[in-house]
């Protein structure tokens, strides 16, 4: 049994993994201790010569043994803070809530089974009101507050109660736009094919990351990637993608329909595991503010630039169903000189040449035609998203 075919029973990765020693069995045998590096998780081979078979079976803090007793079902890992057990009387309704938003067809990655949880720690949830205060005592942002209200929407139609849903915005914030050479930063330094494919497949098709997750190898043909399964708010649609695009993806195995076989929680772990030890190799603390939506907001003003502000053009390639989402993106990039790379040209080859590489005209003198672009958007290759620029 070798380390590259283990998976964590926790977070579901596939690595990378500690070993954490040998186990004796009562059968004699002797079986691999293994810690997920991504979540903390320890877990066990069955037998290190036959199958591999995994139990959840955590190690406890010696200091925290003393407080546990057989009527309290605390989960803790070793070196981890205890975490508050849930009430014994919410189980049974947080198991109902999950059945229920399965049988009602709710995207089973959504975050409400995990707010409903947290409420349920510190609130009745037959009580609308103790659930409204908790939410409020919640050093959540609005946007967390009101996912979290629509949580309980869902729970109380469940239950047939009568609630009142509290009122949260969320904040509107002027998007931040990385630079391409920080988003590529991350790409070339990760050690891992599946997350560099991950993060290249969002840098060219400014998909949403829980679109890219649910990818399947049969939506992928030639060098053309469909979305089949858009994220609420979004359109179904076809991408253009880079030939070095579709050769990092048929490099990654193909033991699962889906590309990219991993939960969120984990591709998010990795991203911010990834980039706090580029960050601190390369001396970079922008690298720290990047998610995976900011490739699609890079793409997003990327768009916006090159066509000019577009909107329709910009809403067809980000496929929107809103055009308000898309207005977001129509706001000024302002640029300073040095921002800008110069180029000249005085032959119509080397125009062309200078068109087909992302560089707009900006002046003329003397038979000579001068030509810049934004240092920001500098790699990109325009032709990939087919606009005749």
């Amino acid at each position: 049994m070798t380390e590259a075919v283990l998976k964590c029973p926790e977070c579901g990765s596939q690595g990378p993994f500690y070993r954490d020693g040998l186990r004796q069995l009562s059968n004699g045998g002797i079986t691999q201790r293994w810690l997920c590096k991504l979540c903390g998780h320890r877990f066990s081979e069955k037998n290190l010569n036959g199958e591999c078979s995994y139990t959840v079976n955590r190690q406890i803090c010696v200091s925290e043994t003393k407080n546990l007793d057989s009527a309290t079902e605390t989960k803790t890992v070793a070196g981890d803070k205890r975490l508050k057990p849930l009430p014994i009387e919410a189980k049974g309704l947080i198991v109902k809530y999950a059945a229920y938003l399965e049988r009602n067809n709710y995207y089973k990655d959504t975050s409400y089974l995990d707010l409903l949880v947290r409420i349920a720690k510190t609130a009745n949830l037959l009580d609308p009101e103790d659930v409204k205060t908790a939410i409020a005592k919640r050093k959540w942002k609005d946007s967390v507050k009101m996912l979290a209200c629509y949580a309980y929407r869902a729970f109380a139609k469940m239950e047939n109660i009568k609630w009142e849903m509290p009122k949260y915005k969320q904040k509107e914030t002027v998007l931040y736009v990385p630079d391409e050479k920080d988003l590529d930063a991350l790409i070339q330094s990760t050690q891992s094919r599946v997350m560099a494919a991950f993060l290249q497949c969002l840098k060219e098709t400014f998909a949403d990351p829980g679109e890219i997750l649910r990818l399947e190898w049969k939506d992928i043909k030639d060098n053309i990637i469909t979305i089949n399964n858009p994220v609420k708010g979004h359109l179904p649609g076809q991408v253009e993608v880079s030939q070095r695009l579709i050769a990092m993806l048929n490099a990654l195995p193909k033991k699962d329909k889906l590309v990219f076989p991993m939960t969120y929680r984990t591709a998010a772990q990795c991203l911010r595991t990834l980039r706090k030890r580029v960050s601190c190799r390369l001396q970079n603390p922008r690298l720290l503010s990047i998610s995976f939506k900011s490739y699609r907001h890079w793409g997003g003003s990327m768009l916006a630039h090159y066509t000019n502000g577009n909107v329709l053009t910009i809403k067809k390639m980000l496929r929107h169903k809103n055009i308000q989402n898309t207005m977001k993106y129509i706001h000024t990039l302002t640029f300073k000189d040095e921002d800008f790379e110069i180029a000249t040209a005085t032959t119509e080859e080397e125009i062309k040449q200078l068109g087909s590489n992302g560089f707009q005209k900006y002046d003329e003198m003397n038979g000579m035609h001068f030509y810049r672009k934004p240092k920001k958007f500098g790699g990109v290759t325009v032709k990939c998203w087919g606009l005749n620029l």
